[in-house]
């Protein structure tokens, strides 16, 4: 089988080489696509190098998988392309997400929903992914009326440049170029992608919209603020929920642990609970704090911890790929 990695120079698209090696995916030839500036090059993958091409010479060769972490214009644009020449297509960047004829797909939650008539199916935001698959089980079983939700995020999530900033003001030295409006070392933004008319930044409507599809009910109530920390490993979230039906703590402790990818860490009296330092390259989503609200009927607080470079984005992405393969829709 004939595998596209579109990006596979960056931060993501180096992690999906990784996680798609560490699974054993059946890649027969590696086609890695990146920009101009990058074709030429050699990535390595399962003890190989393999040469960086651009995306019509990818397209060109007809693979049978691509899998996208580039951006949301770029995907536009070479998406349909790949589709058209009988590929399908993972995709990491948020412009699909939200297309009602696209799927948006977390593997443990709704993996069902893939078809043969899905050519292009989209990986859901990072800071989504780790907030829903713990969720998932409470929903079907108490059902969710409100999530509230505060992420701190890590630079990760910017990529390669991003960090860079980091180290260099941790230095002492004036980053170039600059990422971030503002300093990130010692300091917190409370600004996650662009602004909206609304007063949220599109990253917090990511979540807002991404969760109703994930899970399939419109009629969650969902507000979120996001914010960047000066975090190199992985994302953590507060999060408030209020359920339609009564329960207890055992229960949603036991409901999230049933969950597969869902690691319980819960114990404060021995200093327990989920921390982004310890989070960082494994794929599982961690989650601890867990904790009744008391100033609601049905209410509960817990704290949740991924590594936002492997669950949120690549894992992800390659278990919908492996996805696709159980059902029949790659060649085996």
């Amino acid at each position: 089988m004939k595998v596209a990695v579109v990006g596979a120079t960056g931060l993501v698209g180096t992690r999906m080489l990784e996680v798609l090696q560490e699974r054993n995916f059946p890649v027969d030839e590696l086609i890695p696509v990146a920009s101009a500036k990058s074709v030429g090059r050699t990535v390595r993958f399962a003890g190989k190098d393999w040469p960086v091409v651009d995306a019509d010479t990818a397209i060109a060769a007809r693979p049978a998988l691509a899998i996208f972490s580039a951006g949301g214009s770029v995907s536009a644009e070479l998406a349909p392309r790949f589709a058209a020449a009988g590929c399908r297509v993972v995709d990491n960047s948020s412009y699909w997400r939200m297309d009602p004829g696209k799927k948006l797909v977390v593997p443990e939650i709704n993996g069902d929903v893939l078809t043969a008539d899905d050519w292009i199916i989209a990986n859901p935001n990072c800071s989504t992914i780790q907030m829903v698959l713990p969720l998932d089980p409470i929903h079907k079983v108490l059902g969710i009326k409100r999530i509230v939700v505060s992420t701190y995020q890590s630079v990760t999530g910017t990529g390669y440049k991003a960090i860079a900033q980091m180290n260099a003001e941790r230095a002492g030295k004036v980053p170039d170029p600059q990422v971030y409006p503002y300093p990130i070392d010692q300091n917190i933004l409370p600004h996650i992608d662009v602004f909206m008319d609304n007063g949220y930044t599109k990253e917090e409507m990511k979540m807002v919209n991404e969760t109703k599809k994930i899970l399939r009910d419109e009629g969650i109530a969902v507000t979120a603020t996001t914010v960047r920390v000066p975090v190199q490993g992985g994302h953590s979230e507060s999060i408030n929920i209020e359920t339609r039906k009564p329960f207890t703590i055992e229960q949603v402790r036991g409901l999230m642990a049933s969950e597969p990818g869902v690691v319980v860490q819960d114990d404060p009296s021995r200093n327990i609970y989920p921390m982004p330092l310890y989070a960082w390259g494994k794929d599982e989503v961690f989650v601890g704090r867990i904790r009744r609200d008391f100033t609601v009927e049905n209410g509960f607080n817990f704290w949740c911890v991924s590594d936002n470079i492997r669950k949120g984005a690549a894992t992800n992405a390659v278990q919908i790929a492996q996805l696709l393969l159980e059902k029949g829709l790659l060649p085996a």
